[in-house]
């Protein structure tokens, strides 16, 4: 068996990690980097079972299974890249319930406009439309 240990240091804190390998031939920045790989893989499935509904299908048909599968993650991966392109070059957090609550805000918004028989690309176009839209996102990150 293989160890390796980060020293990390937070300001005046250290923080020390330990990775293991089975693998006694692996050098030190692969195992690193395979356990960031890992934990990069456990946060899609944790956000895909928790926002997006991974667990709920019933279908029973591998065909059936396999496109809900893709279709979470693709909708996981295109909300990644749309929060890339809309954050701060330095920020890579994302809250896919903040994301969800944006969407669900925005379609919210367009059927009542269609139900009122308002132009919706009207209501885009309106300066405070994105304060409506992100209405209670900040109350998810707290």
């Amino acid at each position: 068996m293989r160890i390796v240990y980060l020293l990390e240091k937070i300001g005046e804190k250290s923080e020390l990690h330990f990775f293991v390998s089975t693998d006694v031939f692996q050098d030190a920045f692969t195992i690193l980097d395979y356990y960031k790989a890992r934990i990069q893989i456990e946060f899609l499935f944790r956000y895909a079972k928790q926002f997006l509904g991974l667990n709920h299908c019933q279908a029973r048909c591998s065909e059936s299974l396999h496109f809900h599968f893709n279709a979470i993650m693709s909708t996981l991966n295109l909300l990644k890249l749309e929060n890339r392109q809309r954050q701060p070059e330095g920020n890579k957090v994302i809250s896919i319930a903040s994301w969800i609550t944006r969407k669900f805000n925005s379609h919210l918004l367009e059927r009542f406009s269609s139900y009122l028989g308002l132009d919706f690309s009207s209501i885009k176009l309106r300066p405070d439309f994105d304060s409506i839209r992100t209405y209670a996102v900040s109350m998810l990150t707290i």
